[in-house]
């Protein structure tokens, strides 16, 4: 089994390579770039799907803007023939076994995460052969293979609702983030058992930057992905997921608008690729990203970053796009079991 902070910290410490690509572009040549991948998806019958996660140029360009699972599930109900998947590689397994007619693709291949690689398919067959009398709830962060072991698959925005609709007596392993099913644990008053792993972004945020930009701004909202440490969420005054971030962020923007206050400000602890997406919905707020502890994961502006994410490029998305690749494909074997909790998950919450 994977401890999380040894785990982490080999993934924080690792040196990714730098995406200079945006940099690299003029303004004027982005614009070309989006114009030719907008005419590539009519070309071609595609939709783009970019997490939130991934840089203002992707999410500029993509049909659908959201977390991984809620992106799957649009993508599924439009009659695309492609559908490309601007995340991380378990991302675009999920669309494919919600859409198994659908042809997937991914600008990087090699765009992985974390989270998913800290508790494979034979690190939790171990686990559940070690417990054979438990349901296995695990995170939607997941690849395929892991999930075609799951009982029921839960996200940061449901995972409460659904293991709250679970037998009060049952015996539940869950995985593979440990602050999330801390979490759970505590809201829930269950005593799940939990697989020691992380996602190397959220495990960087620390206390002390929080405790720090809220001096410097008393009147600022935290909010806190429930992927963080405890305490960091001990800090938040809103602690969800990405989608339930912004949706609040909206709320109180129209709230002190019609109350007529100054518009609010925030201190999120996510990774950074949010903003964007945070200023497009609440123009006139402040946003102060949580910077990381560990210097490693620092970007130029102070950012905590998930380099994974920011593999994706618009010159690789132009290409995929061009050329039909990178494929993801999940074989049939996979597939029948892995879109069995997702449903059972959709059908709980």
């Amino acid at each position: 089994m994977y401890f999380t902070h040894f785990f982490v910290t080999l993934h924080a410490k690792k040196i990714y390579p730098k995406n200079m690509e945006t940099k690299q572009l003029t303004p004027e040549r982005v614009k070309e770039l989006q114009a030719e991948i907008r005419e590539l998806c009519e070309e071609k019958n595609a939709v783009i799907l970019a997490h939130y996660y991934t840089t203002g140029d992707i999410q500029e360009v993509a049909d659908f803007i959201g977390d991984s699972l809620a992106l799957a599930r649009q993508a599924a109900a439009t009659n695309a023939d492609i559908i490309v998947m601007c995340g991380v590689h378990f991302m675009a397994e999920t669309c494919k076994l919600l859409s198994p007619n659908k042809k997937v693709l991914v600008p990087d291949p090699d765009a992985g995460c974390s989270l998913a690689d800290s508790c494979n398919a034979e690190d939790l067959r171990k686990w559940k052969e070690e417990h054979p009398d438990h349901l296995i709830v695990q995170y939607v962060n997941t690849t395929a293979a892991t999930k075609a072991l799951t009982d029921v698959v839960v996200t940061s925005g449901n995972a409460k609702k659904v293991v709250d609709q679970l037998p009060k007596n049952a015996k539940i392993l869950f995985g593979p983030d440990y602050n999330l099913g801390a979490y759970i644990n505590s809201v829930t008053g269950r005593n799940m058992e939990l697989w020691n792993g992380g996602c190397h972004v959220h495990e960087r945020f620390s206390v002390e930057a929080i405790a720090k930009l809220k001096a410097e701004h008393p009147e600022a909202i935290v909010m806190a992905h429930l992927e963080c440490k405890a305490p960091v969420l001990a800090m938040a005054d809103v602690k969800g997921s990405t989608a339930d971030m912004i949706r609040y962020a909206k709320h109180v923007r129209k709230e002190n608008s019609v109350k007529r206050l100054d518009p609010p400000t925030f201190i999120v602890a996510t990774e950074a690729g949010i903003m964007h997406e945070l200023k497009r919905m609440c123009p006139d707020c402040t946003f102060l990203p949580v910077p990381p502890e560990i210097s490693e994961g620092a970007t130029s502006c102070g950012c905590n970053e998930c380099q994974y994410m920011k593999m994706n490029t618009l010159k690789k998305l132009r290409n995929c796009l061009l050329y039909g690749a990178p494929e993801v494909t999940v074989s049939e074997e996979i597939a029948k079991d892995a879109v069995k909790p997702i449903n059972k998950m959709l059908k709980l919450s």
